[in-house]
């Protein structure tokens, strides 16, 4: 028997198209992305042919090569050459700057060939490559950061003094506000920012062995000004020295990677709790659906957020094993940071687009969140009670008469204020405003106040 429908064959590794391989299928993280394009196959090899580029035009402005080599090396693009040809023919060298640099070559003719890559080793071209890619997806992703930080702004302010309940170890403990909360999530949003717009992304030009001996041996009298020509032709920052093996530009990108998804992360997980339907404190603008509960619209962008961040860590931890490389130029070590590293760019600005979204269609129940106030019966507001009876009764008493109402009023389910009005030691307090829960937010709206002051 035959299962209905079209029937597709096993798919054929050689026609399998190039675009299949990127599209993501198993990651709507990132999926659709802006960043999805920006580390692609097809970006990549773009990015490797502009340092490609960039260093025959660097040699000619120092006549180390004719204009005319410069301009025939930049002329050749990324939808020149096959992509998946190179990537095949890497396993032969153990990385694809080999067969691009041979196909470069053959692209440009032989009058200008002798001019591609000359000086450089591999390692010199894939490293800057990866810092171009990293340089345009970080763009994107401190866009979509900016973007977050003015939407949780606008929150905040709008909810200052929305008061709901804290809670710590998943239970309620003293009032706090949505503004506080939301202002708390802005302030790592900001932190993530800094940190990635701290990060330094330097070119990479040493040679075979980081000794840049090459290039003196094609006449270059400064071969520091020819690292220096390099990095300007393509916008990066100029390396103090090769970092073959000083991979410090490297873990900077996985611990500010890590930091952003972590950030974010954590305002996923508060949104997770706080939508649940028994809580319902704050719904996604629009959920997604189920494929078998038609009623349900679930937080979906919390979702996939709270999944990269988690991992993001591992990812993170393997670049930094990578630090350990041995020698000049190191063997597997440096070859063990380039896919966790594409990862990780692609997980984090995919974590950014939808924390942006996340949070410009957040929906707060301020209703829901005052109603939750007085699911402990008023005892939301103990730790206030027990400061302002000790001067009143003396601390033991204090504790005791507490302990004692708080028990009554769990057992009977009454408000607290009603079972304390019963007390004659407490006749002559204002309970009511004692146990009012929105009393009782300490400095949360001025908190929020100074939280917003940062730009």
């Amino acid at each position: 028997m035959t299962a209905a429908g079209p029937v597709r064959s096993e798919p054929d590794a050689e026609s399998d198209a190039e675009s299949d391989a990127d599209a993501g299928l198993l990651a709507p993280g990132w999926a659709g992305s802006p960043a999805a394009s920006a580390t692609s196959d097809g970006a990549l090899l773009a990015a490797l042919l502009d340092a490609e580029a960039a260093l025959t035009r660097a040699q000619a402005g120092l006549g180390l090569a004719p204009d005319a080599a410069a301009s025939a090396v930049s002329a050749v693009a990324a939808a020149d050459l096959d992509v998946r040809s190179i990537a095949l023919r890497a396993r032969g060298g153990g990385n694809p700057v080999i067969p691009l640099v041979a196909d470069l070559t053959a692209a440009v003719g032989k009058e200008y060939g002798p001019y591609v890559h000359r000086g450089a080793t591999s390692q010199d071209i894939l490293d800057t490559a990866l810092m171009l890619v990293a340089r345009r997806t970080l763009d994107l992703v401190l866009a979509d950061l900016e973007r977050t930080a003015r939407a949780l702004a606008r929150l905040a302010a709008a909810h200052r003094n929305t008061v709901m309940p804290g809670r710590t170890l998943t239970q309620h403990a003293v009032p706090t506000t949505f503004g506080l909360k939301a202002a708390g999530w802005r302030s790592l949003v900001l932190d993530a920012r800094d940190r990635l717009s701290a990060i330094r992304l330097p070119a990479q030009l040493g040679g075979a062995a980081g000794t840049l001996a090459a290039f003196a041996a094609f006449g270059a009298e400064d071969p520091g000004a020819l690292v220096a020509a390099y990095a300007g032709e393509l916008g990066l920052a100029e390396p103090a020295l090769p970092w073959h093996t000083l991979r410090t530009p490297i873990g900077d990108l996985a611990g500010g990677l890590a930091f952003t998804a972590g950030a974010l992360g954590k305002m996923a997980a508060d949104v997770l709790t706080l939508s649940r339907t028994e809580i319902a404190e704050v719904a996604e603008g629009s959920g997604g659906g189920s494929s078998a509960m038609p009623h349900k619209a679930n937080p979906v962008a919390a979702t996939v957020i709270a999944a990269s961040a988690r991992r993001a860590p591992g990812l993170a931890a393997t670049l930094y094993g990578s630090m350990v490389a041995e020698d000049e130029r190191p063997a597997g070590a440096w070859h063990a940071e380039w896919e966790p590293l594409r990862e990780l760019l692609r997980l984090v600005a995919g974590i950014a687009r939808n924390a942006a979204e996340l949070v410009e269609g957040l929906r707060v129940n301020a209703d829901a969140m005052r109603d939750h106030l007085a699911l402990t019966h008023g005892l939301i507001i103990s730790e206030r009670l027990a400061v302002e009876l000790a001067p009143v009764l003396g601390r033991a008493r204090a504790k005791e008469l507490l302990t004692r109402a708080a028990e009554r009023a769990v057992a009977e389910r009454r408000p607290l204020v009603d079972v304390l009005d019963e007390e004659p030691e407490l006749k002559e307090l204002d309970l009511v405003e004692l146990t009012d829960p929105t009393h009782y937010t300490g400095s949360a709206g001025a908190l929020t106040d100074r939280a917003l002051e940062r730009t």
